[in-house]
């Protein structure tokens, strides 16, 4: 098999490489808004709590979209992970409930 015709790896998926990097973005976000503004200020319990959400919602993801297999049981699952994320991500930064 010639380079050229060489197949990525089964396991690289561009889509779960744009998701795990959205993640990486997401926790540098505060942490150069802090170097801007003193309005942004995050602990590291701040970072490590976002961490773990975020974290563990990519997981859960993972998990979702490699146990089952009608796209609409995906579909609802992930939103409903996605909703849970933004819901404690809200309740964390605003109190709203």
């Amino acid at each position: 098999m010639s380079v050229l015709t060489k197949r990525a790896p089964s396991f690289f998926n561009p889509v779960r490489t744009v998701g795990w990097s959205a993640v990486g973005l997401i926790l540098l976000t505060p942490l150069a808004a802090m170097r801007f503004t003193s309005e942004v200020a995050w602990g590291p319990e701040d970072f490590l709590f976002a961490a773990v959400l975020l974290i563990g919602a990519g997981l859960l993801l993972e998990l979702i979209l490699w146990k089952t297999r009608t796209p609409l049981t995906r579909l609802a699952l992930s939103a409903t992970t996605v909703l849970a994320v933004l819901a404690i991500w809200a309740e964390a930064a605003v109190g709203i409930f």
